[in-house]
């Protein structure tokens, strides 16, 4: 099972605790998944088509619950996809327009409307529980293992604008692209994705990414100290091998015993231990010398192997 998979199941599971919610929530996942035909005489039949079995199950119930709606279920096996589809019908009755009507989906001239009406997500948690079915109709969540993407789907630009203002109601900042004659309403990075999923009642999903996002911090703080450590490593190496063929240079041109014994203790030190840095250098010199003196002798040797 897909991590969005996941993520539906445990929002299908999720009650609305007003009838006002759940109006809400059913207009998104008819907006999103649901295709209005229209059969002559003012009749009109509704299908809605799903993958995901909980989320089917809670269309059921929300049509049958807030609107007692006759519905009828048919699953089909997908040969490509080795899933089953799920597609509710809801067939031709008195009721059906007058459900349409107050989900916002047409207006009081039955003609079909093409935006999230204010009234029907004015209390914030209407607003929740329309990007809850939103989610459940065609929403898609990367898992967290992987890179952090979240994305809505919407049928037109108006309605993904609609959508960018209710998430940022709830201090989410959301962006739009066209894709393929439909729009997306997508999040990038994992706190936004984390805030979302808290909104609409996915704390197990929560959860599972805050500690896939935690491991990937920790990780991505040991690659970033490694790395420097290794650069710093390798910066010394070079500094070094520098250092000691100016010392051979030193000693081929006019020896290592006519230089002044600060100096020249520094050079035989550096000869005998290559690899060391500047601070242990000074180490095992005798007395111990601080780094930044090591540091002004050795660049007096190199000095001295560029004037011969």
């Amino acid at each position: 099972m897909s991590f969005t998979a996941e993520v539906k199941e445990e929002l299908a599971r999720v009650e609305n605790e007003h009838s006002c919610c759940a109006r809400a929530e059913l207009s998104a996942l008819i907006r999103v998944e649901g295709t209005l035909h229209y059969t002559g005489n003012q009749r009109f039949r509704l299908e809605i088509a799903t993958e995901t079995a909980p989320v089917a199950r809670k269309v059921i119930k929300l049509l049958r619950s807030v609107f007692d709606l006759k519905t009828e279920l048919t699953v089909r096996r997908s040969v490509l996809h080795k899933s089953n589809n799920y597609l509710i019908t809801v067939v031709s009755q008195p009721a059906l327009v007058r459900a349409l009507t107050e989900l916002g989906i047409l207006d009081d001239s039955r003609a079909p409307i093409y935006l999230v009406p204010g009234w029907l997500v004015k209390k914030d948690c209407c607003a929740v529980a329309y990007l809850r079915g939103t989610f459940l109709g065609g929403g898609f969540v990367a898992d967290p293992h992987g890179d952090f993407h979240f994305e809505l789907t919407a049928e037109t630009e108006q309605v993904a604008d609609d959508l960018v203002a209710l998430m940022a109601r709830f201090g989410i900042n959301a962006r739009v692209t066209g894709r393929r004659g439909t729009y997306a309403v997508y999040l990038k990075g994992a706190e936004p994705i984390v805030t979302f999923l808290a909104l609409v009642g996915a704390h197990r999903a929560l959860l599972r990414t805050e500690d896939v996002r935690i491991i990937k911090e920790m990780r991505n703080d040991v690659n970033r100290l490694v790395n420097a450590e290794t650069a710093n490593l390798q910066k010394t190496a070079a500094a070094a091998a520098e250092q000691v063929a100016a010392v051979r240079e030193i000693e081929r041109a006019r020896g290592l015993d006519a230089l002044p014994p600060a100096l020249r203790e520094i050079a035989f030190l550096r000869l005998e231990y290559p690899d060391v840095s500047l601070r242990e250098l000074g180490e095992l010199a005798d007395p111990p010398l601080s780094k930044s003196a090591v540091y002004h002798r050795i660049r007096r040797l190199e000095e001295l192997a560029e004037e011969v």
